[in-house]
């Protein structure tokens, strides 16, 4: 006999928001294309590990859904497939929606940098028959997570004849790798003392390159010549060189499925690479929306969006002036800011997954939970809301019927308690030109480290979400 539910708790599941771990929901079908996708996404996370080889990356799987360069276009129509390279570190893909332009656009956009160390300008050098590469690092890190860990070197070499070299070392299972080396414990009694901002100084994440002295008495610096003439054997390069490279340190371990029941995956760089795998899958299946569907994946987020690379450059107005013009509506007045105004973007970064290991700078009311789907996050920013996007209610009412029409599992929830937490995405950049916009992401736990670990339940919800909104946003 099936059990009556008393009025308290008819009332409860009425009123009251219960959320749910999504695998007890999953079907085993289901379960095999949460798999099937994250396999994809974990071939994405190994193939690119910094910006330039995502962007690469990137381009090839868009090329075999369809896309075309949007030079090789004369005019657009409806449900042509276009993409934009900048520099070789942003992509701008978009399918023609059958409404016009300036009915606004539905954007989803995610960047493709994350945490790292890069090589100074003048990075070789060698003491007491060791060679090191000197580094600075990039976007937030915890320096002491660095040390004593495999790092691959991946990156080009501008030549002043115009050549460009790539470099990838570090990857393959018969390729070498390097290492920061530590302090032992047994002296390190001094340095474990220090506060752990300070227990690994960033003028310290000096890379081991090499300890063979070049067989000559009369060279002085012989350790580094020998790892010069091992540069130079295999790129052709010189020391000068370095001047103008761009070389990132990266861990050299490899993305996998994490866990005795493969929930999830461990990998580098997943901040934000998730959102970009999700969103570029979501727009490669988009054919014929109604708005023309966008898809950002911008570069240098982890350092404030700056430069000619960032969402603050103009390449994305670039990209809508041509594609204004290929449309025909470069007649229509001020056509860039009614676009700008009625368009509505989810910035798709990831938020930080509730640890109950670190439970004391989280508010469980209003975290992100894995298993539970994609965050979204009302706003971010720091003390007090400070450089955050504040979405608007009724946005996040429409995000809320679309996902629950499509049967997308989301959450809602902030970065940390408050005076805890907070941080930055690119939302506001594109708020500030008037869109409408929310932060909308893969939580993660372990963020900003060398090994990062997502849910490929919250993964595959994440490219749910974005494929809803590319398609059926209105």
């Amino acid at each position: 006999m099936a059990e009556v539910k008393t009025e308290g708790q008819k009332l409860s599941e009425k009123l009251l928001n219960h959320k749910k771990n999504g695998w007890e929901e999953v079907s085993e079908p289901e379960r095999r294309k949460i798999m099937k996708f994250s396999d994809g996404y974990i071939e994405y996370l190994n193939n690119g590990k910094i910006e330039r080889e995502i962007i690469k990356e990137s381009e090839e799987i868009a090329k075999a859904h369809g896309f075309k360069p949007l030079a090789s276009y004369k005019k657009l129509k409806a449900g042509d497939k276009v993409y934009y390279i900048n520099r070789g570190k942003n992509i701008i893909l978009a399918v023609i929606g059958k409404e016009k332009l300036e009915s606004g656009l539905n954007v989803v956009g995610a960047h493709t940098d994350s945490p790292r160390l890069d090589l100074k300008p003048n990075p070789l050098y060698e003491d007491t028959n060791f060679a090191y590469f000197k580094t600075q690092y990039y976007g937030g890190i915890k320096k002491y997570q660095w040390v004593t860990i495999p790092l691959s070197i991946h990156g080009v070499v501008a030549l002043k004849n115009g050549k460009t070299v790539d470099v990838r070392i570090g990857e393959e299972d018969d390729d070498t790798t390097f290492v920061i080396t530590d302090l032992l414990p047994h002296m390190g009694r001094r340095q474990m003392a220090k506060s752990a901002s300070e227990v690994i100084e960033g003028e310290n994440l000096t890379l081991l390159v090499g300890s063979i002295p070049f067989t000559d008495e009369k060279v002085k610096e012989k350790v580094k010549l020998n790892v010069m003439k091992v540069l130079n054997d295999k790129y052709g390069i010189i020391e000068e060189d370095f001047l103008s490279a761009e070389l990132e340190v990266v861990p050299a371990f490899k993305a996998k499925s994490l866990g005795f029941d493969k929930s999830m995956v461990g990998g580098y760089g997943q901040d934000d690479k998730v959102c970009s795998y999700c969103s570029l899958m979501a727009i490669c299946e988009t054919e014929m929306p109604a708005k023309t569907a966008v898809c950002l994946l911008v570069d240098k987020e982890e350092i404030g969006s700056v430069g000619n690379t960032g969402m603050e450059s103009m390449a994305f107005e670039t990209f809508l002036g041509e594609i204004i013009h290929l449309c025909g509506e470069g007649t229509t007045p001020n056509i860039l800011n009614r676009i700008y105004k009625n368009s509505a973007m989810l910035s798709a970064d990831v938020d930080g997954a509730y640890d109950p290991l670190y439970s004391s700078v989280a508010d469980k009311k209003n975290a992100s939970f894995f298993g539970r789907g994609v965050g979204m996050n009302k706003y971010t920013g720091g003390r007090g809301k400070s450089g955050a996007n504040d979405a608007n209610a009724e946005y996040i009412a429409k995000i809320r019927k679309l996902f629950d029409d499509n049967k997308v599992h989301f959450q809602l929830a902030e970065l940390g308690k408050v005076d805890e937490g907070g941080g930055g995405t690119i939302a506001y950049i594109l708020a500030n030109k008037g869109m409408d916009v929310i932060d909308c992401g893969t939580p993660v736990l372990s963020m900003h480290s060398p090994y990062e670990t997502t849910s490929k339940f919250d993964i595959y919800h994440s490219y749910l979400a974005y494929k809803a909104f590319m398609n059926k946003y209105m």
